[in-house]
Parts: C-alpha cells; sequence; structure tokens
C-alpha cells in the first residue's frame, strides 16, 4: 500500500508534466492521511474530490465532494479538517476543470 505522502508526491508530478499548477495546502498524515483535491476553475467556481469507496463493485474511485462557489468549497474543505487533522489538500487549477484523477495509475 502506498502511503499518502508518496500518493501526493507522484500525482504532483503528474500535474507538473501536464502544466497544471498545482499546491499542497494542507500537509496531512504522512503515512495514512486520506486526501481531497480541490480544482479551482479560476472564474469563482471550484469542485473538491474524494476516494470513495463504490459499495456495489467494491472499487474505490474519486468522487465529488462538493461543487460550487470557491468559497463554499473552501468552507467545506476547512470543515472536513476540523475533525480530520490528518487529511491532506491538494489545491490545482484549471479552468476546463482537468483534474487527472481517473488517469490510469491513480486509482490503485
Amino acid at each position: 500500500m502506498l502511503t499518502a505522502e508518496f500518493w501526493v508526491k507522484a500525482y504532483l508530478k503528474r500535474l507538473e508534466l501536464a502544466n497544471i499548477p498545482a499546491y499542497v495546502t494542507a500537509h496531512g498524515n504522512d503515512a495514512s492521511g486520506a486526501v481531497l483535491v480541490k480544482c479551482a476553475r479560476l472564474d469563482g467556481t471550484a469542485e473538491a474530490f474524494q476516494r470513495s469507496f463504490d459499495l456495489m463493485t467494491g472499487a474505490r474511485k474519486w468522487m465529488s465532494l462538493v461543487a460550487g462557489p470557491e468559497a463554499d468549497v473552501d468552507a467545506s474543505i476547512r470543515k472536513q479538517r476540523s475533525f480530520d487533522r490528518d487529511l491532506w489538500v491538494i489545491e490545482i487549477e484549471s479552468r476546463e476543470g482537468v483534474t487527472l484523477l481517473d488517469e490510469d495509475g491513480l486509482m490503485d
């Protein structure tokens, strides 16, 4: 199993290679912290994603946690961080909403 820190570093490198700006805005637990990915569309809106289990298939996949005005997305992320101090938050900037989360290699 990959550590959270290793996964975050690999994801940031993948974003860098795709010329998608990305920043760690909250450093969670290196070994086992969960990861949220916020995609800022640079128009005042954003979407945050979290990994979840599909109860029907048992597969892990990225699901939208919240989408809408960026201030609302930020408030939701702050709420998540208030009860999970081990949570990583990565913010990316993509007008098109490209996150690369559905790319091969990021689900396992």
